[in-house]
């Protein structure tokens, strides 16, 4: 292996290359959900004197801080890589030589993204749906020298796969037969990452991540911010609003 500074400083350049393609599709993409979600409504309207909503309790709030954030991060990369010389070598096509291993890389982050966005977010309780994405991007990449995506993409493909197919008209979103598929696929990736994950704290701690955040989350949207979240029916999320509303707030409101 050549580690000598020219070949260190050629890698650099090229890494900082693909951080400029990639922010300026993270760009795109950002752009494109923030203008599809300005067609929800974000203000209150009125009708018979009544007013339905306030603006807080928009389904818009979510995705538009969601997509915001990501558009802000991309923006971030994207300066990134101008000031570390990345655009020139981008625009001069030196930076678009991708090899095999990059390409699977991306096309299974595509792949995993759309199975969550597609197929699980709408019809499968939320902490499960976030949590077996989280689980599959860690377990796919990090720390590990060469990708190994296949398993954690077939798990969250088929997570998706069996929501679609049992559960796919919005009247049937509230059945949790495709909860349990995607439960399941949650704990055997779990259980596959950390017999074949890179031994560290980050491994450690990737099952509460994977759980903790999406459930903070959501709790902090449904109860902080009174907002609507995705598929209040979910196996999980069902069960802590009944626990709230009916054994928790009756206590703090007394």
């Amino acid at each position: 292996m050549d580690n000598s500074p020219d070949t260190a400083a050629q890698d650099l350049r090229l890494l900082r290359a693909r951080d400029f393609w990639s922010a300026l599709a993270l760009i795109a993409l950002s752009l494109f959900f923030l203008w599809k979600t300005l067609d929800i409504p974000l203000g209150g309207s009125n009708g018979a004197g009544v007013n339905s909503a306030d603006w807080y309790t928009s389904a818009a709030i979510v995705p538009l801080g969601l997509f915001g954030a990501l558009l802000v991060l991309a923006c971030v990369l994207l300066a990134i890589s101008i000031r570390s010389g990345g655009a020139s070598e981008a625009l001069s096509a030196a930076g678009i030589g991708w090899n095999g291993r990059e390409v699977w890389r991306f096309i299974a982050i595509g792949l995993m993204l759309l199975s969550y966005i597609v197929g699980l977010v709408p019809r499968v309780d939320f902490i499960l749906a976030s949590g077996l994405l989280i689980t599959a991007l860690v377990a796919s990449f990090h720390a590990r020298p060469e990708p190994r995506a296949l398993v954690p993409l077939l798990a969250i493909a088929v997570a998706a796969l069996s929501a679609l197919v049992m559960h796919f008209p919005q009247s049937e979103w509230a059945r949790h037969g495709d909860d349990l598929v995607a439960l399941a696929l949650l704990v055997a990736l779990t259980l596959w990452h950390q017999v074949t994950g890179v031994r560290g704290r980050a491994l450690r701690l990737t099952p509460l991540l994977a759980i903790g955040v999406p459930l903070l989350l959501v709790c902090a949207m449904a109860f902080g911010f009174r907002q609507n979240v995705p598929n209040r029916g979910g196996l999980i999320f069902s069960k802590i609003e009944y626990t709230y509303y009916v054994h928790l707030r009756p206590i703090w409101r007394s």
